[in-house]
């Protein structure tokens, strides 16, 4: 039989691993993990829309980077949580294609805004006086829609190239969600083009990305020499949340993609950072070194409380 595995219409996702006590210690962990990562991202993404940051480029990029932190992370991570805790490890083809697409248009779109972010810190360092023209609401809004557009086309490229795979058996992935390499070692058909394709799209995207993200931020770098030392203080401090996110991000994902197309068990690990460690310690990452995050969120979230306790009484 080949093609969509119709009499056997599951796959088995074999996981992070078989022992009882590990499932029940990762089933603790990714739940904790997965409730921080909602609760961080959606106390930053209320904060921004309530308040007049959201007018600022830099903040509104960082809504739409904390959106695109819970859709990427929810499209594996709930899946897996339940699968630790019932011990069923099966998707149906329908719902590990749609993994497919998912993953790589959330991520894909999150690599553009990340892009997107670092060139709003280039032309507000390099640029001070231009800022308000370059980064006006209507670039800001054109930036995001071709964030997501470049999204959505490659994961349509991606998606149309798995559904062209054959398999005729075992149905068993190596992985803990659906993902191409996983997908094209149990395919039975030669996937050596198909591989090629993929290191080629993702990988590509990914690399081409993080250089230009590289070469960004050694341009800012030298063009703070010039500044007073209060004025490096407060540039460095924003690049510097923006450099570590990219780096928790990228890394993993470019030993994932920019490779030959073949699995190897640490693949598993390096999965586990960008899709649920990073987008967890992002909404960290841009609260505690941003003062006015802090202040924002500090006084809605007081004066929430108050008003409620002033209702109550």
């Amino acid at each position: 039989m080949y093609g969509k595995p119709e009499n056997n219409s599951e796959f088995i996702l074999l996981g992070l691993s078989d022992d009882w006590n590990t499932q029940i210690f990762c089933f603790v962990l990714f739940l904790f993990c997965y409730v921080s990562l909602l609760v961080g991202n959606i106390l930053i993404l209320v904060s921004i829309l309530c308040s007049p940051l959201f007018y600022q480029p830099m903040y509104y990029f960082l809504s739409h980077l904390s959106s695109m932190d819970i859709c990427y992370t929810s499209t594996v991570t709930p899946k897996l949580i339940g699968d630790l805790l019932e011990g069923t490890k099966t998707i149906s083809y329908g719902n590990c294609m749609f993994q497919v697409f998912a993953m790589h248009f959330f991520g894909i779109t999150e690599v553009f805004i990340l892009t997107v972010m670092a060139f709003d810190r280039y032309v507000a360092i390099c640029k001070p006086l231009q800022y308000m023209i370059i980064m006006s609401g209507t670039k800001c809004n054109l930036l995001v829609l071709a964030a997501w557009a470049g999204g959505t086309v490659h994961s349509f490229f991606q998606l149309s190239m798995t559904l062209q795979l054959s398999f005729c058996g075992p149905y068993k992935i190596d992985h803990y969600f659906c993902d191409i390499f996983p997908l094209l070692k149990i395919a039975c058909t030669d996937t050596y083009i198909t591989g090629v394709l993929v290191v080629a799209s993702s990988g590509m995207v990914a690399l081409v990305t993080f250089v230009v993200l590289f070469l960004s931020y050694v341009i800012i770098l030298f063009t703070l020499r010039n500044q007073s030392a209060e004025g490096r203080r407060k540039a460095l401090s924003t690049c510097g949340s923006h450099v570590t996110v990219v780096v928790l991000f990228f890394g993993p994902s470019v030993f994932a993609y920019l490779r030959p197309p073949t699995t190897f068990p640490e693949d598993k690990v390096f999965a586990l950072f960008y899709t649920i460690i990073a987008p967890m310690f992002n909404p960290l990452i841009y609260t505690l070194r941003n003062t006015k995050m802090k202040n924002v969120m500090r006084k809605l979230w007081c004066q929430t409380l108050f008003l409620k306790e002033a209702h109550n009484y």
